[in-house]
């Protein structure tokens, strides 16, 4: 049997938490361990559950999604964080990002979407459509535009990490930065899935990148790919 995946909701409104935890449970490999309406009940409920992944929301009271999102990936660096936004709104969900989420879903998502995402996240790959990706990108767009602007040692120490990649893990990288998914890299450079999954491994420990989702912003922050 597949095990399943543990999945704990964050988010303030009760009736939004009702209705992801119907499309989760929908699914045979999937349980909804627990909620939380706030950045600290989340705190609180990844370190007494475990869960393997956090459906977090932005904008809450008491504490916010950026903050709670820090404390659970620093504690508990084998719980990943999925962040709920609607991006017209939310001007911090690129600073929940920056605080470790592995990825970030449109509340708006379908539910094929939603269950993409959390699969996605939780083994490991990005939540990033290419849709999405570019609705991020545009978000902060000036904010990159302003880092690669600055003399940012940060920046010029991911555009060494990107030179020392081979000509193969080059092509790797750039195609997450386009949101492509371990499938369809595989499919694009003709080579297997594992072989790709190899490369991912090596393309991140490069880059010092914590996830996919941090290398789709290295490569946009260094101007490699577009919209």
């Amino acid at each position: 049997m597949t095990p399943e995946m543990r999945v704990l909701l964050v988010d303030d409104q009760e009736l939004i938490r009702l209705g992801f935890r119907m499309v989760l449970e929908a699914e045979e490999d999937i349980v909804v361990v627990g909620e939380a309406g706030d950045g600290r009940a989340a705190i609180a409920q990844s370190a007494a559950l475990a869960p393997d992944l956090v459906l977090m929301d932005v904008r809450m009271p008491e504490l916010d999604g950026i903050a709670a999102t820090q404390e659970i990936v620093r504690a508990h660096p084998q719980t990943r964080v999925l962040v709920l936004t609607t991006f017209d709104l939310d001007e911090y969900a690129f600073g929940a990002i920056r605080a470790g989420a592995s990825g970030f879903l449109l509340k708006d998502a379908q539910r094929h979407e939603m269950i993409s995402a959390v699969r996605a996240v939780h083994r490991g790959d990005a939540a990033l459509s290419p849709r999405v990706t570019r609705m991020l990108m545009e978000h902060v767009g000036s904010r990159l535009d302003a880092a690669s602007a600055a003399p940012d040692p940060t920046v010029a120490a991911e555009r060494a990490a990107v030179d020392s990649l081979t000509d193969r893990e080059r092509d790797v990288f750039l195609a997450i930065g386009h949101g492509l998914t371990n499938a369809e890299i595989a499919q694009r450079l003709f080579v297997g899935e594992s072989t790709v999954k190899t490369h991912v491994g090596r393309v991140l420990a490069k880059l010092g990148a914590r996830d996919r989702i941090h290398a789709v912003i290295v490569a946009h922050r260094l101007g490699l790919v577009g919209d």
